[in-house]
């Protein structure tokens, strides 16, 4: 017997039992007739679930496209709309759920997480938007009120708005009688914030985006959009206008406002003849040392209307260049204390013209601690969108742009690329870690060479950037090893070397071109190489001992000892890099100085395989010289390890006397009992071959005073220590371990 096809083959489907029941209901309908009907009332609404309670006669419920749950449950037909018929006569809540999806496939583990994030940016957008709208409301409160109040004169600073000059009275510690000085006047200039600098050029999102709303773009940056909302609703506020102005949410650059500060020569603090002077020694030597300036643009008339904060560091500089060794001249203190008012300004106010970032640039480049304040001016160069620059000029160079654009493009990227190269190499000297790692925006450098509006030095920053990325490379790809040299370091370091030769042979073919075999800056290309090959090895071997090393390393220390004395050969014999050394930057200085120190400290470890003499002569050298240019702290740290090594070595030169050691033990003293041995008698003046202070008192210098790394259980360390050059050499914030009151140490500030 064959099924037919319509007839359900599973007695457990809920078809076959909707079927079946209807079925058995007109059935008996049919068959009970009048019977049926005359029951008892109760009975019925006290029957089975199933069968529901009587209808009128001929009644079928009509099937609808969902059912109730009470029907479902009943597998009975349901008419499906809410209540239903049976739930209305049985007193059963009439419930419908929503249906569940079939063959929904589940959401892949990145679109989750992605669908978190954005949910979670929303979340900041939308709270940020809502200060953001509070911060407009105040902004136009403050508009509608009136005018800002007039610039007034300060009588020890800048022009500054009335109400926002704070000049506290000395306040007095009632507890200790103790005074102290008013803080510093210096408030922010009285600049909007806007759209300053270079503007990205990003495309709308859509056609649909007009004038009145807001481009999808800014949505990357919320707060940069609302504060241009909130400067076009102020404009739109204070222009007087019978209908009601339009305000454009567009980004735009703003025009950039006069200057707020006046220069030294404007204020009377410096002539103009002094002025002019201290120009040409800045512009002498020390635009090589930090090539951000172009000396056919950058004029002394340019630069001073241009930026007062940038002509007044000029000044600053050249002054205490000016001094070398002898006291500082009043217009030092009077340009430094100006330059560094206004930059302090510039901490809590918007920055509106990018040659505010030379002048913070020159203030960090010419300090002993220059790391702060250039990790300021690389946020100020940030916020201006210097960063920018290059691409615009790589990605448009068939875009018609007039004069002035086209020079804000290339000095913009000069700019960037000197701040980039300059932090890079403060955050590897001291041991701190690179905060920008945006390499995509040096990666056109090369185009500013062959550009109509490039200067003479633009050939050095190039060269300095592109070293700075393969020192950075080599850096966290040693750092991490912490010492641990195997087969494949030293691979490393192999290539790293031949990447080194491979940039100093292309450059100093670029230099070739246009400059002869004596000039500073072939001079200087060639002394960066050296010191790149010595710090190569340096940061390999951090913290392997030279007792315990392998011949692979011993032959690195003495790659590194011939590359340390190739870079003070290269600076003591040329007459022209010698005398540039006065307009040096201190990380020059530094580069000098500790080359040597590295020269003293493998002489102590190895001093029978190379000539203690030649190393000494060449020591003593470069410590005179560097006293030459103030730069006292490091040549003192010279002389110190050089004395400490003559008297190892029994070096002592002829008519200075050694300071007495100290007693013996009587022999009936167990030395146990005493403790550690003595530390090693003080170094005498004569031992350290110095003419500072002036004679006629007996000065000493303790040996407990030397670094860390200098001392005599840290000479077998030849690697960098961790805190890079600071924990080398002498601090001069205390007495540096000298007996007796001494004038204040040479040095920058």
């Amino acid at each position: 017997m064959s099924l037919s096809p319509t007839t359900p083959t599973s007695y457990g489907e809920p078809g076959g039992h909707k079927r079946r029941r209807t079925n058995d209901f007109d059935h008996n309908q049919f068959l009970g007739g009048q019977g049926a009907m005359q029951q008892d009332p109760a009975a019925n609404q006290q029957g089975s679930p199933g069968q529901g309670p009587s209808h009128p006669a001929g009644h079928i419920p009509k099937r609808g496209a969902r059912a109730c749950t009470a029907c479902r449950k009943g597998k009975n037909r349901c008419e499906g709309e809410a209540p239903c018929r049976r739930c209305q006569l049985s007193g059963t809540p009439c419930i419908f759920e929503k249906p569940e999806k079939k063959n929904v496939q589940p959401m892949p583990t990145g679109s989750v997480e992605r669908l978190s994030r954005l949910e979670g940016q929303y979340l900041v957008m939308q709270s940020q938007m809502i200060g953001m709208q509070s911060t407009l409301d105040r902004i136009l409160a403050v508009v509608q009120q009136g005018p800002p109040p007039p610039f007034r004169e300060s009588p020890s600073g800048p022009p500054m708005r009335g109400p926002e000059v704070y000049n506290p009275p000395p306040s007095v510690d009632n507890r200790a009688g103790r005074s102290f000085p008013p803080l510093p006047g210096f408030a922010p200039p009285p600049h909007k914030y806007g759209t300053y600098g270079i503007v990205p050029s990003t495309a709308p999102s859509s056609d649909d985006e007009s004038e009145d709303t807001l481009p999808r773009a800014t949505l990357n940056a919320p707060i940069e959009a609302l504060q241009g909302l909130a400067n076009a609703a102020a404009e739109a506020a204070a222009a007087p206008s019978a209908t009601t102005p339009r305000v454009k949410k567009r980004k735009k650059v703003e025009p950039i406002p006069r200057n707020a500060f006046p220069h030294v020569v404007e204020k009377g603090l410096v002539s103009d003849a002094e002025a002019r002077e201290l120009y040409h020694i800045f512009f002498s030597g020390c635009h090589i040392f930090i090539p951000v300036f172009d000396p056919a643009y950058d004029t002394y008339e340019g630069l001073m209307e241009r930026s007062p904060w940038t002509f007044d560091a000029i000044l600053a500089v050249a002054s205490k260049i000016r001094t070398g060794t002898g006291p500082l001249s009043p217009s030092f203190y009077r340009a430094l204390e100006e330059a560094q008012g206004i930059a302090r300004s510039s901490l809590f106010g918007p920055v509106v013209r990018k040659e505010a970032v030379q002048g913070m640039l020159l203030l960090a480049a010419w300090s002993t601690n220059g790391w702060l304040p250039s990790g300021h001016a690389m946020r100020m160069a940030l916020d201006l969108g210097l960063h920018r620059a290059l691409e615009k000029l790589a990605d448009e160079p068939t875009k018609k742009r007039s004069e002035d654009e086209e020079r804000n493009l290339v000095v913009s990227a000069r700019i960037w690329l000197c701040l980039y190269w300059f932090d890079h190499q403060m955050s590897l000297g001291t041991g701190r870690p690179i905060v920008l790692r945006d390499e995509g925006s040096i990666r056109h450098c090369r185009i500013l060479l062959k550009h109509p509006m490039a200067s003479p030095t633009d050939v050095r920053l190039v060269s300095q950037v592109e070293l700075i990325a393969q020192k950075t490379q080599i850096y966290e790809t040693l750092s991490p090893l912490n010492g641990q040299v195997n087969h494949n370091t030293l691979a490393f370091i192999r290539r790293a070397n031949v990447a080194l030769d491979k940039w100093w042979q292309d450059w100093d073919e670029l230099h070739r071109q246009s400059m002869d075999e004596e000039s500073l800056q072939r001079k200087i290309l060639a002394g960066e190489l050296y010191y790149a090959k010595l710090w190569l090895v340096c940061v390999a071997l951090r913290g392997v001992s030279w007792d315990k090393m392998p011949f692979e390393q011993r032959e690195l220390a003495f790659q590194a000892k011939d590359a340390a004395s190739a870079c003070l050969s290269n600076l003591l014999n040329s007459t022209t890099h010698r005398a540039a050394l006065r307009y040096a930057v201190h990380d020059s200085l530094v580069t000098a100085a500790f080359s040597g120190l590295f020269l003293l400290k493998m002489a102590n470890l190895f001093p029978a395989e190379l000539d203690l003499s030649a190393i000494s002569a060449q020591v003593e050298q470069l410590a005179g010289l560097l006293s030459d240019v103030a730069a006292e702290r490091y040549a003192l740290t010279l002389r110190i390890m050089l004395a400490n090594l003559r008297r190892k070595m029994g070096m002592v030169p002829a008519g200075v006397i050694p300071n007495s050691q100290p007693l013996d033990l009587p022999p009936f003293m167990d030395p146990a009992l005493v403790g550690p041995p003595h530390p090693p008698p003080p170094f005498t003046m004569e031992e350290l071959g110095v003419n500072w202070p002036a004679a006629g008192e007996q000065r000493m210098f303790s040996p407990s005073a030397i670094p860390l790394w200098l001392q005599e259980q840290n000479l077998t360390d030849l690697g960098l220590p961790a805190n890079g050059f600071d924990g080398i050499f002498l601090q001069v914030a205390n007495t540096n371990g000298w007996t007796g009151d001494f004038a204040p140490m040479p040095e920058a500030w």
